[in-house]
């Protein structure tokens, strides 16, 4: 048997006795979504809120992280919607909240895959070996991870949690990973007239071009981790 179907044997055999794991990953996966859908129908009730105290942007930014910790929310929904509703100076408090989700998400991906890493490792020495030799570019993987547009939030954050990459490394480089999309996103939201017309903006051209540009480095920063040595 390959490398390869070695470790997803082994992945099959662990969900297959951990119903658990198996439900969080899919609601990572589908939530956002679904979350999604629900907020196209319900956001005008976002029209009666406005941030003044110190105790609405402490309320705002935990609310935040629980939507996007819990994936409850995508960040790109929730960026251009604070953009809207609340302006410019909500964006440090929708970054702190990013950064609390983080966290969050990190935290669960951990306690609801309890094992597999190690299970994992076990049962495959070299791949173990494979990525302990990339150890010192887990930091560009999260990076180039984070500022993909293809791999949502939630599910990087069971990613990072899976691979064994030190939380501190999550945060301090995808935040910065992340701050691409968010900033264009919450910009589109400020510039707009009307949340229909914000969320029409991310559709734009413009707003595909800057979409591909993203995705392509950000696979080129993928596939430079995981890509063998030559050395």
């Amino acid at each position: 048997m390959t490398k390869k179907g070695r470790i997803f044997k082994t992945i099959r055999r662990y969900f297959s006795s951990h119903p658990a794991g198996i439900f969080a990953w899919l609601w990572v996966t589908a939530m956002p979504f679904v979350g999604s859908v629900i907020f196209a129908a319900n956001y005008s009730f976002l029209d009666a809120y406005q941030l003044h105290g110190a105790l609405d942007y402490l309320a705002y930014t935990v609310i935040g992280a629980l939507l996007m910790g819990l994936a409850l929310l995508p960040t790109t929904l929730v960026a251009l919607a604070s953009g809207f509703y609340f302006g410019w100076t909500s964006l440090p408090f929708l970054i702190l909240g990013y950064s609390l989700a983080s966290v969050l998400g990190y935290v669960l991906g951990t306690l609801t895959n309890m094992g597999f890493t190690e299970l994992l490792f076990k049962k495959n020495p070299k791949f173990h070996a494979a990525l302990e030799s990339r150890k010192e570019k887990e930091g560009s993987l999260v990076f180039f991870v984070r500022i993909s547009p293809v791999v949502p939030f939630a599910v990087s954050n069971f990613l990072f949690a899976n691979l064994n990459i030190k939380l501190w490394k999550v945060l301090v480089y995808g935040i910065p990973g992340m701050l691409s999309r968010t900033v264009l996103a919450f910009a589109a939201g400020v510039a707009a007239n009307s949340y229909l017309a914000a969320k029409q903006s991310m559709n734009t051209p413009l707003q595909w071009g800057i979409g591909l540009a993203l995705l392509l480095i950000g696979l080129a920063g993928i596939y430079s981790y995981v890509k063998k040595s030559r050395k």
